[in-house]
């Protein structure tokens, strides 16, 4: 199967290291797939499932590194100026447009671990995606963790990021944070999860691509994951009003293993759920058919607060913290 390690070039010209699995030879490309990581982790993880994607259902899949992690990394981290909204409006726009333009699938889906899939509304080309799978995506506020670790995700956001980010200029990975964390992004991060809406708290931020995004969508979530619990998922979803969400909630007995947690989807014990993702991908109907009207993309200078999900979201949330 070809791949293709390159640089692809984010919004403002930042170099994102970036990998292109390709479908064997003479392989009629229908489908391309970005595949954004979750924080601090190496787009390498996502290889074998991005090989299962090209080799067996002959999909073209994206990986890249989002600045300041892994291949693209900065030379000094503690003169790095980035911060977390930069993954959204700079870098995954770009993937897209990549993909886009250099592969020209007919539809594009974008996959999303963790945060890789619940900054998803602030990118501005979100219109050209045609379907979304999260992989253990959710609103990130701390209270939304299980009690046994609630306090520990608290000390995270409000003590050890600022404290590490002051000391030695970013989070260093080797303190449990996969890849380090570059200063900006960190700090950024944890201001958000320290806010009972997450992003979606800042006034800063135009969420409004949440509530206009009207694809099919697929939410993977796992009984034993304790980053992203089924409510934690939940409140994320709730800002997705207009999506066609299936839901998937699954415990690890499903595909004989005693574990998944947050990372365990992409380890090759659970290709069962890698044929389904795969699955559900290529049954869904195409553009011509699904008669979707695209929703044309808002400046990012002009935020709205997305409407329709407070009542919901707060619903969600008096229950979530009582868990």
């Amino acid at each position: 199967m070809p791949t293709r390690d390159f640089q692809l070039k984010a919004l403002d010209g930042y170099a994102l290291q970036a990998t292109l699995f390709r479908p064997p030879d003479g392989t009629n490309i229908d489908a391309g797939v970005i595949l954004n990581s979750a924080t601090g982790v190496h787009r390498r993880f996502y290889a074998r499932f991005a090989t299962y994607l090209a080799e067996r259902h002959g999909l073209a899949v994206l990986t890249y590194d989002f600045r300041g992690i892994g291949g693209s990394r900065p030379s000094s981290f503690r003169d790095f100026n980035a911060r977390f909204r930069d993954w959204p409006l700079l870098d995954m726009p770009a993937a897209i447009d990549w993909l886009s333009q250099e592969v020209k699938p007919a539809r594009l889906f974008l996959i999303g671990h963790s945060a890789g899939g619940n900054l998803m509304g602030l990118v501005p080309n979100l219109s050209a995606i045609d379907a979304a799978v999260l992989v253990g995506s959710q609103l990130g506020y701390w209270r939304l963790w299980p009690a046994s670790i609630r306090y520990a995700m608290a000390a995270t956001w409000y003590v050890a990021v600022p404290l590490l980010t002051r000391l030695f200029g970013y989070v260093p990975g080797w303190l449990g944070a996969g890849q380090h964390w570059p200063r900006g992004i960190a700090t950024e991060l944890a201001r958000w999860c320290r806010h009972p809406d997450y992003l979606f708290g800042d006034p800063s931020l135009d969420t409004s691509r949440y509530a206009d995004f009207d694809a099919p969508m697929l939410a993977f979530t796992f009984s034993d994951d304790p980053h992203a619990t089924q409510s934690a998922s939940e409140h994320l979803l709730a800002r997705f009003p207009r999506a066609a969400i299936t839901r998937r909630h699954v415990d690890p007995a499903e595909v004989g293993a005693k574990k998944i947690g947050h990372f365990g989807f992409f380890r090759p014990y659970c290709e069962p759920l890698w044929q389904e993702c795969a699955q559900w991908l290529a049954a869904l109907p195409a553009k011509s058919d699904r008669g979707r009207r695209r929703i044309s993309p808002r400046r990012s200078g002009s935020p709205r607060a997305t409407r329709g999900v407070s009542a919901r979201h707060g619903a969600l949330l008096a229950r979530g913290s009582k868990t």
